[in-house]
């Protein structure tokens, strides 16, 4: 399993797979091609699908087009085998001879894979570092050492963590500030008005507890509609769910004062629980629906308001396996292939969600039937079952109906 810095990582949104993907996927063939006259990119899958509201072609195009001619081809309707976000690099010399020919395949969390290993890597970059790579092997681990899941992070990524987690916070921190305070209309064709900024202001108007509610929803709205609007964010497992756990530490960080080095440690245990995920199945909505972003963005907020609250492994683990589990199934049906409906109101209510699983498994011991790894392998399994239209395609669920094209 490879470090928590793979999972973390900070960029513009909207989409880790669909703009930060294809964006490095770019970036890489360019300078592997600088001498070329044109470039033309095949999307392929869910990757032209809503590649438009993803803003999958600017990315690619603000890399390549300054170097030379650069076409975008769209093929929604061809499924590549190795993944559903696929894309083709071609470049040409200037009698129109191909010079350069690459697929790769962009496959969640920025990463790029030419169809049996992740590309693009440096240094310890990609290495698995973790021995152990389910959450009931880490368990009890940390019931035979009396250690907690944030002190495995440590033992196998070093003490320099700390300083990476650090500058993850202070961005999540930024974003959620930002979007506080930033108001008019987010891009595209739903005219989609930010909320954020009216859902903190009519908070302060309820008692203390409604009034608690309301500003977890402000801070999840803040940091989506800042992903959504192309903005800086922390990938938290992705883009799309990048809401979630900003909201919920900031929350508790606001409310409770809890020290830097507690909140650190909570991002951490976060940080291990979406890394086991993202090992034993899938964060990406292409791939599993959006039980692996929005589903795995709650089980990683749950826990690291568990680790927070002093919540033991076996009650951490049990918040985690709570805020998957209720999200099992969910589609991935972007309104207009948009990062928006219903991405941006997931994000709010998932971060309420986990706040609820931490304080119901408070109130146990922490031993229940369901596992967290049982969880994870029936969401992968519920995932690869999900239709191709429930899987970021634009095409099914709620975004039926809605003209893709016209974006």
């Amino acid at each position: 399993m490879q470090s928590i810095r793979e999972l973390y990582r900070i960029g513009n949104g909207p989409s880790s797979s669909h703009t930060m993907g294809p964006k490095k996927a770019a970036t890489m063939f360019a300078s592997e091609h600088p001498e070329a006259k044109k470039y033309v990119v095949t999307l392929y899958g869910s990757l032209a699908a809503t590649g438009k509201g993803h803003l999958t072609d600017e990315a690619i195009l603000n890399v390549l087009s300054p170097v030379a001619p650069t076409t975008i081809e769209w093929q929604p309707k061809t499924f590549l085998p190795y993944h559903p976000n696929a894309l083709k690099l071609e470049a040409f010399d200037a009698n129109g001879t191909v010079t350069g020919l690459q697929t790769v395949y962009s496959v969640g969390g920025g990463k790029i894979s030419d169809g049996e290993k992740i590309i693009g890597v440096t240094g310890d970059e990609g290495k698995d570092i973790y021995p152990m790579t389910t959450m009931t092997e880490v368990m009890k681990w940390c019931e035979k050492t009396g250690k907690s899941y944030w002190e495995y992070v440590e033992e196998y990524e070093g003490k320099e963590i700390w300083d990476c987690l650090e500058e993850v916070w202070l961005v999540m921190k930024a974003a959620v500030e930002r979007g506080l305070d930033n108001e008019g209309v987010l891009p595209g064709p739903l005219s989609l008005h930010r909320k954020a900024a009216s859902y903190f202001i009519k908070a302060k108007g309820y008692k203390a507890s409604l009034q608690s509610r309301g500003r977890v929803f402000a801070y999840a709205l803040a940091v989506s509609e800042e992903n959504a609007c192309g903005g800086r964010i922390v990938t938290a497992p992705t883009c799309g769910s990048c809401g979630v756990v900003p909201a919920v530490l900031y929350h508790l960080e606001e409310s409770r004062s809890f020290s830097r080095n507690r909140m650190l440690r909570a991002l951490a245990t976060a940080g291990l629980a979406g890394n086991i995920v993202k090992e034993n199945a899938s964060i990406s909505g292409a791939e599993v629906g959006c039980q692996g972003e929005v589903g795995v963005a709650c089980a990683m907020a749950a826990a690291a308001a568990s680790q927070l609250f002093g919540g033991s492994p076996a009650q951490i683990e049990y918040a985690a396996e709570m805020g998957l589990e209720h999200h099992l199934g969910m589609t991935c049906d972007p309104v207009c292939g948009l990062v928006q409906i219903p991405c941006i109101e997931r994000n709010a209510y998932a971060a309420a969600r986990a706040l609820d699983a931490n304080l119901y498994s408070s109130f146990t011991d922490g031993i229940h039937r369901v596992s967290f790894d049982r969880v994870i392998n029936v969401m992968r399994e519920t995932g690869h079952d999900l239709p191709s239209l429930y899987k970021e395609t634009g095409e099914g669920g709620l975004a039926k109906g809605f003209d893709n094209k016209k974006w």
